[in-house]
């Protein structure tokens, strides 16, 4: 094969310009390969990246989930060296070991293996994912723990490091597949290893029953729990240290069959250090930057479990985050550490709650206050009172969209002056699958669908969707992105609320204000061709 370099040939096909590649390389750290730069860059899609090789080299692409694989060929390349170069053995005949790559213009690791196995090697390329699947799928890829010393209690020293091995495994190809939790179901007669990632659950692996009781000892080590009990759910945090930036938190529950484990990885580079990256269109970028940005008043973000809010409140908090303010934080949990900023931790076995913590906050002179969640009256009582007497509040609720925030405080016994004397604004949010943009595809919208958008004053001619590929799975969709609903309340909507206007009357007078509900955001996403009408219905309909 001639030796090209990746740059100078995705240069030569048109695919990015001599400036872009420049550029690509000053930000290139040592370990990391140019393609990952770039992709990341928004200069090309991974798509394009193997069609240049594909074409302009004639090196052949394979799907490693849809052929077989001859695991006796793992032993040509060690497990380390197959993650740190993204490299998979396929077939040998005769002397040619045909290995799949992430990178096949990568000759240093190509010389690497011809020295070390002895064998001529050829290139063929795979993505990036199906490469790092395989590897944790098919390196130990056995139990890794013989039934005889999983089932002693005396574990011999060898079946110990393989516990540790198996577990290592499952942590890491949840953190390379970007899973936001790993879910271990007891069964039965076995283990199901199932991955969260885009906001659905797969099946990753299967295991013998026979590891259970070593896995869950392990991952009861790792987070610190007590090893003796298993009849009542326990929770731990871990961090990996190999990963310094990936937090885990570990919780067990005990269920007919054993103990069920979920880690939710929080990745703490994922944090979105700027309001701009969390996903909102200008309109509600500055009008959010506009509320944020006021000295006193509530400010409260909702949404069901999984939806953003902590990643939101966290880029506000960040956006605020200077040495002329105080700010303090009561959480439960504190999910991600934030520098320059006072975190409390609510601790319910010592009394510390939200209102006893909010309590004490008040009396370290805090200009600004971040409450987890307001769950009670007492909670919401004081988080009033301090946004009433100069203070910044956050927090975040459970409800359906933002205006019905304001019913729901009022259920909860809170005064209805005083709701809306000190709120401010409610952003309410969802999260929504991004399409493939490898597979994404225009397409003529059906009548009710030009009839949908119609109907919120949109016009369309077209629409997109994911076909499916292997770099989604078939899924079609890779990634999420946020829609959001923004209700801020200005003098006029507040003179509404005290008359005790109708929540319809609210919600009339905030459309004429231009305010984008949940659904007209997501349309308008789903228009640019970010997602699709399917996921934007699912993520509105309440």
């Amino acid at each position: 094969m001639e030796r090209k370099r990746l740059g100078d040939l995705l240069v030569e096909a048109g695919v990015i310009t001599e400036d872009q590649l420049q550029e690509a390389l000053k930000k290139k750290k040592n370990r990391q390969k140019l393609g990952d730069v770039l992709v990341s860059l928004g200069y090309l899609n991974e798509q394009q990246l193997i069609e240049v090789l594909e074409f302009q080299l004639g090196i052949p692409h394979v799907k490693l989930s849809s052929i077989p694989i001859d695991t006796t060929l793992l032993k040509f390349i060690p497990k380390e060296f197959a993650l740190k170069n993204l490299v998979f053995p396929i077939e040998k005949k005769d002397r040619e070991l045909t290995v799949a790559m992430y990178d096949p213009l990568d000759f240093y690791t190509i010389d690497d293996l011809t020295l070390s196995t002895g064998l001529q090697i050829r290139p063929v390329i795979a993505t990036r994912e199906d490469i790092i699947s395989s590897i944790y799928k098919y390196y130990n890829g056995k139990d890794q723990l013989n039934e005889t010393a999983a089932a002693s209690t005396n574990v011999s020293e060898a079946a110990e490091e393989s516990v540790v091995a198996l577990v290592n495994d499952i942590l890491e190809a949840g953190i390379q597949l970007k899973a936001s939790d790993i879910h271990i179901d007891v069964q039965e007669s076995k283990l199901i290893v199932r991955f969260r990632i885009d906001g659905l659950l797969r099946t990753e692996r299967i295991l013998s029953k026979s590891v259970h009781s070593a896995l869950i000892a392990r991952m009861k080590i790792l987070g610190n729990m007590d090893i003796t009990e298993n009849r009542l759910p326990q929770d731990g945090r871990m961090k990996l240290s190999k990963y310094k930036t990936i937090d885990m938190r570990i919780s067990i529950l005990p269920t007919i069959y054993g103990e069920k484990v979920v880690i939710r990885l929080l990745d703490l580079q994922n944090i979105r250090k700027d309001i701009s990256e969390v996903g909102f269109n200008k309109v509600n970028l500055q009008r959010f930057q506009k509320l944020i940005e006021k000295p006193s008043g509530l400010v409260i973000i909702t949404g069901p479990t999984g939806s953003g809010k902590t990643s939101t409140l966290y880029a506000a908090l960040n956006h605020l985050n200077t040495e002329e303010v105080n700010i303090v934080t009561i959480e439960d949990p504190v999910e991600y550490e934030l520098e320059g900023i006072n975190q409390v931790q609510v601790n319910p076995s010592i009394g510390l709650d939200f209102s006893t913590g909010l309590r004490a906050i008040l009396r370290q002179d805090p200009n600004i206050i971040m409450v987890g969640e307001m769950r009670d009256k007492e909670t919401v009582e004081i988080a009033i009172r301090s946004a009433l007497t100069g203070h910044l509040v956050f927090s975040t609720m459970h409800t359906n969209s933002s205006i019905a925030t304001i019913p729901r405080l009022n259920d909860m016994g809170v005064e209805s002056y005083l709701v809306v004397s000190a709120l401010q604004g409610v952003l309410s949010q969802r999260l929504v699958r991004k399409i493939c943009p490898d597979c994404r595809e225009a397409y003529e919208p059906s009548e009710m669908e030009k009839e949908l958008f119609q109907k919120r004053g949109l016009q369309i001619d077209k629409l997109f969707y994911g076909k499916g590929c292997i770099h989604c799975r078939q899924t079609g969709y890779k990634g999420r992105l946020a829609i959001h609903e923004l209700f801020i309340l200005d003098d006029e909507i507040r003179q509404l609320l005290y008359n005790q206007k109708s929540m319809q009357e609210v919600e009339k007078a905030c459309l004429k204000k231009g305010m984008l509900f949940l659904l007209d955001d997501g349309l308008l996403k789903a228009k640019s061709g970010l997602t699709t009408v399917r996921e934007v219905l699912q993520a509105t309909m309440s």
